[in-house]
């Protein structure tokens, strides 16, 4: 069993949700990123989201679209990426990390070599935002044969079809994004969101995490109620942004808001 499917199956018997904050790896440094996956598993994360660095994270917000612009100025590349997981696998064998990210990486990595990879690492599961679930069969394969999650996004304008498909092909969890739109933005109904997932759960049976849109404790607890897990990205990338050159600082903010939103959750 992998261990995102086991971290749900736990959750659930234990009638908890599961917490998945979001960061993007090299931000600030790979040092930096080791350190924040330490602090975030210290105050209540189920899952860590590890955003792969990217040139053009076009379906990402302003904060962070910013992170990936500076990680990629610090030269973190997927095989970066993969080495840090590695590096927290020493220390860490029990909370699952789902990279996140663009495919261009991966195709220049090459499917096989980049499943091998992951696996070897201690990679739980893969999201490629701009894969389209019609195109995945390849790379679902290659991830299929080492036992990596393929996680994919389902979107208010997700059609019935679609999550039928989805519903063949994906596995760990579902993302659902509660906005339309970038990262970040716009105001969160979660009348809709449950409405959404009321649908979503007709067709597919995995668990679903909701994110997009989640700020705080009070919208995490709120999505809580009607998700399996609570996604938050942007309100932790901020003080990686903010406090920048004070690491104390921002390993301490993140760790407030973490707890924050993992204690109102669970």
């Amino acid at each position: 069993m992998s261990i995102i499917k086991n971290t749900f199956k736990v959750l659930k018997k234990q009638n908890k949700k599961a917490f998945i904050p979001f960061i993007t790896a090299g931000d600030g440094g790979l040092d930096n990123t080791f350190a924040l996956m330490q602090v975030l598993v210290d105050n209540g994360a189920d899952v860590i989201e590890l955003g792969v660095p990217f040139s053009d994270p076009m379906a990402d917000g302003p904060v962070i679209a910013k992170s990936h612009e500076r990680a990629v100025a610090n030269g973190v590349s997927l095989r970066n990426v993969l080495d840090l997981v590695k590096r927290f696998r020493q220390i860490n064998d029990t909370t699952a990390i789902v990279l996140m990210g663009y495919l261009n990486p991966i195709e220049v990595f090459g499917y096989q070599a980049f499943a091998d990879a992951a696996s070897e690492s201690g990679v739980d599961g893969v999201l490629v935002v701009d894969m389209p679930p019609e195109e995945a069969h390849d790379l679902k394969t290659c991830l299929d044969g080492v036992d990596v999650d393929f996680i994919f996004l389902v979107a208010p304008t997700t059609t019935d079809d679609r999550l039928a498909f989805l519903a063949t092909i994906a596995s760990g969890f579902i993302y659902f994004v509660a906005l339309k739109g970038v990262t970040g933005a716009g105001h969160l109904d979660v009348d809709l969101v449950k409405t959404h997932l009321l649908r979503i759960r007709q067709t597919v049976n995995l668990p679903i995490g909701v994110g997009f849109g989640i700020k705080d404790a009070k919208s995490a607890k709120a999505v809580s109620e009607h998700a399996d897990a609570v996604i938050v990205g942007s309100s932790l990338v901020a003080f990686v942004e903010q406090y920048a050159d004070d690491k104390d600082k921002m390993l301490a903010s993140v760790g407030v808001l973490a707890n924050e939103i993992s204690s109102v959750i669970k």
